[in-house]
């Protein structure tokens, strides 16, 4: 009888220490928050209620990120790396801590600071050489611009082939990637025949830099450049000279046909 009398005594306790908590979470008073951030009753759920206040301070986000108990939660660490208030040297540390699809998931989010964004980029980028087939297969479609980008010079054709269709890639980052030392025929080749890149002016001129374009393709995209252009573009290529001076002839046979 004494103990089933404790323990109902005890139940109104705890339900007003979490009515009181809840109360914290969302008070308008930074001591009662800062209270509530630390304790270790405090649960994910209203951790989470807490860290989508607009208004929450760096100094109650640092708090949290003290609260170890938390800290242990995925959702908690992710919800709160990605507050635009969280102070730094707590957010970038924890992003770099991340699992690959976190990570991904972070660089996306139009809410992260620019520069937590690309720490997540650079974190997932710097790892995708331990990152499973499947796994970069899903990043080169969905990922960030960067990652796919990175993603072009993959040894699995298929999943250069698929970051090549990443809606967030950018003619920089094609440009870039086919620049690198390490960019094979494979990649050169599907650039060149590309329903959207081999359109574009810059890529073009990337490509007639490289070791191994055709020169069916070298021929098109020479045609219409001015020969200077052209002279210029070659003297730093690494075509075969045989292509080199083909281009160059065609190149003089068309201004020959202009005037």
């Amino acid at each position: 009888m004494e103990q089933a009398g404790a323990e109902s005594a005890a139940r109104p306790a705890t339900n007003q220490s979490a009515v009181a908590l809840e109360e914290a979470v969302h008070s308008v008073v930074i001591e009662d928050v800062l209270r509530a951030a630390g304790d270790p009753a405090l649960t994910a759920e209203l951790a989470i209620a807490m860290l989508r206040r607009a208004d929450l301070a760096g100094a109650v986000i640092e708090e949290l990120a003290r609260n170890r108990s938390l800290l242990k939660l995925r959702q908690v660490r992710i919800t709160l790396a990605s507050h635009p208030q969280a102070p730094r040297h707590v957010s970038v540390p924890l992003v770099r801590q991340f699992y690959t699809f976190d990570l991904m998931k972070v660089a996306l989010s139009p809410s992260v600071p620019a520069d937590v964004k690309r720490t997540a980029d650079e974190t997932l980028v710097g790892r995708l050489k331990t990152v499973s087939p499947g796994e970069r297969m899903t990043l080169a479609r969905r990922a960030s611009g960067r990652c796919a980008g990175a993603l072009l010079l993959d040894v699995e054709e298929r999943i250069m082939r698929a970051a090549l269709e990443n809606a967030r890639l950018t003619e920089a980052l094609v440009v870039r990637a086919v620049l690198r030392p390490e960019a094979g025929p494979a990649l050169i080749h599907a650039v060149a025949g590309h329903a959207k890149w081999s359109y574009r002016r810059d890529v073009q001129v990337a490509l007639l830099r490289t070791e191994y374009l055709s020169l069916a393709r070298a021929l098109a995209f020479a045609r219409g450049m001015a020969a200077p252009r052209l002279r210029e573009i070659l003297q730093t290529s690494r075509l075969p000279q045989r292509i080199k001076e083909q281009l160059l002839r065609e190149s003089a046979r068309a201004g020959e046909r202009r005037q």
